[in-house]
């Protein structure tokens, strides 16, 4: 008896609307979570996203990929249980009700309801009746006519319209039962269970595909499957990658992808409008061949499987580059050839760098007029002082300049430690202040902007005057004919004594020297600590009119041993020195001892592709017609349920109405049937 009450309860919480409420508030929710929260991503973006805390705290919730959770496939699972048990408990019952005209109604429960009238019989009963009946039936309801009274003599007519509002429960908890059943077929339980098994292992090692063990691979006949490929022009691909917790696993396709062409059309700022892909998919089984051009929003379906356009990427750009040495005195540059996802590797003085070349982009759009694209690499602990004689070099206008400023490549340059940074250098110079300059981004992690470092460009439109100035201002050997000829050309007449001369000569070399050592950061560090600081402000004058006079004769001394001819001595040539200053010191700040300049690059685009099997998505699609049809019939569809009483002996005949919603509407639809049914009464 106690087991049968325990099977009971149970059975009446799970068929409970409350119960199937709760399960749906709580799937309700964890959609809102993997509609904010991208899913299945790497788990390095989360790392980097939630930091180190919150990250396992929401691993172990599955927030990652919260539609292939246990914990909510579980709740699907209930959910379809506890909504079909509800239906069978309920659904009998809401059929009969549905058939029911309810003419078992007495005149004493009609006389409790509100919406009641009483008329007196001005007509025969029969006429009344006949008119009634013509009335109703012209106004959609349906009747039975009964007897009543102890010998039979009084009539009761009970109508009925819009009883099929009830379909409107039934669809509602079908669909709901459909839809949650389509989401246990693309939740893929199978692989669940081959998992738990350790038939199925996630891959976390970065090998060639090819290498991946069977454990690790899913056949073209698993159940469902949601995986990216990126497919570079002129190549195929057979596999898609699924991104399963902090692995992979690969799904092997019954077809082969090959992509012929990518197609990009940009508006006139650069920005992407429309992108499309030409591929051929070939039938592994029958060797048949299908050429399709697919876009976003238009897939192309082959064996169940949807091959969506998702995104494009570069797909292995071939460039050419040239090196330019930044913190030592060489001047000549060094030829570099690589092709994006490649990895090469150069050599500055006795230390090896390894280049990874990560991305190309042929257009940029950038705003000009901010800062954000144009600021300096900041140097922390630089004397504010040094600075504020040079200026900043940074724009500073309230107004957007939108403009695309051509190709761009991305590339991170790795010690022997295996640290790292990344940089983003553009092809083309851009022009700023009125000045033209090659610009360089750096950055330490992937979450913060890139800062840009300045490169100015000579009279010539090149770079080369600016490395040729920083390799003398690196030079140590150089420093003497430097401050010698700043001497001389500095001071002039018979008057200056050589004693006079030859100090200021040591001045530009101790100048010189310190500049050499982080340029103004060790600058104002030596004011800050040597000169008293009542006269740093006037110190820090004096230090950077020599370091600016001792640079342009470096120019000029530059040109001479490239057997150019002098720099004219004017605002230009002066702005050049002051820029190359500041790119200079920047330069220690950089964090690379070189500069990658692009000369030339092949463009080879990759098309990135999403192929997905879902058995239950027109599962729930049909779930969710039933869905919107049950709640419109519930909305939209009122029972109306009418009962005349017509008593022959008294003359009189009763009528009342009830709906299954007291609206407004109801109460002017009485009023008219009220008026109607008593007009029929009379003669």
């Amino acid at each position: 008896m106690a087991q049968h009450t325990r099977t009971r309860a149970a059975y009446d919480l799970l068929s409970s609307m409350r119960f199937a409420v709760s399960l749906l508030t709580v799937l309700a929710i964890a959609s809102v979570v993997g509609t904010v929260l991208k899913q299945a991503e790497p788990y390095p973006n989360y790392i980097s996203q939630f930091g180190q805390f919150w990250f396992p705290v929401f691993e172990a919730l599955g927030l990652y990929d919260v539609y292939h959770a246990t914990w909510f496939l579980a709740i699907l699972s209930f959910l379809v249980l506890s909504t079909s048990l509800c239906v069978y408990r309920n659904g009998p019952g809401m059929l009969r009700e549905m058939r029911n005209f309810r003419e078992q109604a007495t005149e004493r429960s009609l006389q409790h309801i509100q919406q009641r009238a009483e008329f007196e019989l001005a007509i025969s009963p029969a006429t009344a009746l006949e008119r009634a009946t013509q009335y109703l039936t012209s106004n959609g309801f349906r009747f039975r006519a009964v007897p009543r009274g102890e010998d039979g003599a009084d009539t009761l007519i009970a109508a009925k319209a819009g009883s099929y509002h009830r379909t409107g429960y039934l669809l509602t908890h079908c669909g709901i039962v459909v839809i949650c059943f389509g989401g246990l077929l693309d939740g893929n339980i199978p692989l669940k269970v081959l998992q738990l098994t350790g038939q199925k292992v996630i891959e976390t090692r970065d090998i060639p595909q090819s290498q991946v063990p069977p454990q690790s691979r899913l056949s073209p006949a698993n159940l469902s499957f949601r995986g990216n490929v990126n497919i570079p022009e002129g190549t195929s691909a057979n596999v898609v990658f699924q991104n399963v917790a902090d692995g992979y696993l690969v799904q092997d396709l019954p077809f082969t992808v090959a992509l012929k062409k990518f197609h990009i059309d940009h508006y006139s700022t650069g920005q992407p409008r429309d992108f499309a892909s030409d591929i051929v998919v070939t039938d592994n089984e029958t060797g048949e061949r299908f050429e399709r051009t697919i876009r976003v929003n238009y897939p192309f379906f082959h064996k169940g499987v949807a091959i969506y356009q998702a995104s494009f990427a570069d797909g292995g750009t071939r460039m050419q580059l040239k090196g330019w040495p930044l913190l030592s005195p060489r001047v000549a540059s060094f030829d570099v050839a690589g092709a994006v996802n490649q990895a090469t590797r150069i050599t500055s003085g006795d230390t090896e760098i390894r280049v990874e070349l990560s991305d190309f982009r042929p257009f940029n759009i950038e705003d000009l007029s901010s800062n954000t694209a144009t600021s300096r690499v900041e140097v922390a602990s630089v004397s504010k002082k040094v600075l504020d004689q040079l200026g900043s070099g940074a724009a500073d206008n309230s107004k957007k300049d939108l403009r695309n400023v051509g190709p761009s490549f991305q590339y991170r340059l790795r010690d022997a430690q295996g640290q790292a940074r990344e940089f983003s250098n553009y092809m083309l110079p851009l022009q700023l202040d009125g000045a033209w300059y090659l610009m360089t981004g750096v950055r330490s992690n992937p979450n913060e902007g890139f800062r840009f470092l300045r490169l100015p460009l000579d009279a010539d439109g090149r770079i080369d005057g600016h490395m040729q100035l920083r390799a003398l201002l690196l030079d140590e050997k150089s420093r003497a004919e430097i401050g010698r000829r700043f001497a001389r050309n500095a001071v002039s007449g018979s008057a200056v004594s050589e004693t006079m001369r030859e100090r200021l000569a040591e001045s530009a070399e101790k100048v010189l020297q310190l500049f050499a050592l982080r340029g103004f950061e060790s600058v104002g560090q030596f004011i800050e600590k040597g000169i008293p600081q009542a006269e740093q402000e006037k110190a820090a004058d004096v230090y950077v009119k020599v370091l600016e006079g001792a640079a342009l004769e470096a120019l000029q001394l530059a040109r001479e041993r490239a057997k150019l001819p002098s720099a004219p001595f004017e605002p230009q040539t002066l702005r050049f020195v002051r820029d190359s200053l500041t790119s200079v010191s920047d330069s220690f700040a950089y964090g690379a001892p070189v500069y990658l300049q692009l000369v030339q690059y092949e463009e080879i685009k990759a098309s990135g592709l999403q192929l997905t099997r879902s058995p239950g998505k027109n599962i729930v699609y049909s779930g969710s017609l039933l869905l919107v049809l049950g709640i419109f019939a519930m909305l939209y569809i009122r029972e109306r349920r009418i009962w005349l009483l017509v008593k022959p002996a008294q003359g009189k005949m009763l009528l009342a109405m009830a709906t299954n919603r007291h609206t407004l509407e109801n109460e002017r639809e009485f009023e008219r049937h009220k008026a109607a049914l008593a007009a029929a009464a009379r003669d």
